[in-house]
């Protein structure tokens, strides 16, 4: 995993900042008749080393360099330290220059004390603005990790909810017509085979050309027309140059499965599926023909709907009429699997 960007202050910004302020408190002598050049010298050096001192005192206190968390407060006690500090550093600073240089004359202790706390408060309060923006940011990108992670996660339990009823049901079947010796279990077999080893193969995929699932679809329908025999039929009429296209994988299973779950299918009353294509859409029609006591939970839909999301952004559309029953998927055109 990435790691986070650490929190640093240009150091352009430190020294640049601090010659500034230096600059800045040399100019009331530059107005001061009685001044001398080494005047301007003892204020700037006495301004700089200052606020150099401030600006890294006060990177070196922040969390990152300590155990303990970051206070919501701007003013605490780190704000408190700091110009205590700043303060005996000022009164350290104008005892040594009177030292070093021998000035029998400078400004009294208090404007240099006074020039110091301002510095400080300056410096505190940008550079721990500074700090806490950066820490918003990194809880921002932390968020978009963890919200990756999440839909990455659920997007691979999607893929996974592929009915495990199915097994059964053609288990069952496959059962039965061993039973009755039906000379197309050998075929039943190798079909059913070839849809789980399609189903081993895609599970990793996220989309797969339209012409590939098309052929998974023409397993499982082989499976079914097994167990319903002319009880169910798909009719294809679907465009060839859209072959190319992509869908995730098994979302026409699922929308046959769906059509199924819910409508009747027996000799007497066929459920017959279209399959064709509409402009940028792939659409599953059926005839309503409900059952009874069926109740609609909306999860096989979707979970189409939901891994659409996650892929392209884009949704199913769902359209129902008194007697038909409409669901449009887009198709995917410029794609990759990662």
């Amino acid at each position: 995993m990435e790691k986070a960007k650490r929190f640093q202050v240009s150091l352009k910004v430190i020294w640049g900042s601090s010659i500034a302020l230096a600059v800045m408190a040399s100019i009331p002598k530059l107005f001061d008749a009685d001044s001398t050049p080494g005047d301007l010298i003892i204020n700037s050096s006495i301004t700089l080393l200052f606020s150099l001192f401030i600006w890294y005192y006060n990177i070196y206190s922040l969390p990152k360099f300590s155990s303990q968390r970051t206070n919501k407060s701007l003013f605490n006690w780190k704000l408190l330290l700091s110009v205590v500090l700043g303060i005996l550093l000022m009164v350290i600073l104008v005892i040594a220059h009177q030292e070093l240089f021998q000035v029998s004359k400078m400004d009294a202790p208090i404007m240099f004390e006074l020039r110091g706390v301002l510095i400080n408060l300056i410096v505190y309060m940008f550079l721990h603005l500074l700090f806490q923006n950066y820490q918003t940011q990194q809880m921002g990108v932390e968020l978009e990790r963890t919200k990756a992670v999440h839909l990455g996660a659920q997007y691979e339990l999607l893929k996974q909810q592929v009915n495990p009823h199915f097994l059964f049901n053609s288990l069952n079947t496959l059962k039965s017509m061993v039973d009755m010796q039906d000379p197309q279990s050998s075929d039943f077999i190798l079909k059913l085979s070839d849809f789980y080893r399609f189903t081993l193969e895609s599970r990793k995929m996220d989309l797969i050309p339209l012409k590939e699932e098309l052929q998974i679809l023409d397993s499982y329908v082989y499976l079914l027309k097994a167990r319903f025999e002319d009880g169910f039929e798909v009719i294809k009429e679907i465009d060839a140059q859209q072959y190319d296209c992509a869908i995730p994988p098994f979302s026409l299973q699922l929308l046959i499965e769906n059509c199924i779950k819910h409508n009747i299918v027996s000799l007497d009353k066929p459920l017959k599926i279209k399959l064709y294509t509409e402009n940028d859409f792939l659409v599953i029609e059926n005839p309503i023909q409900l059952k009874r006591g069926t109740l609609s939970t909306g999860v096989g839909l979707n979970n189409i709907n939901q891994r659409f999301l996650h892929l392209v952004n884009k949704e199913i559309e769902i359209d129902k009429t008194e007697t038909h029953f409409k669901v449009k998927i887009p198709l995917i055109y410029d794609y990759h699997n990662n």
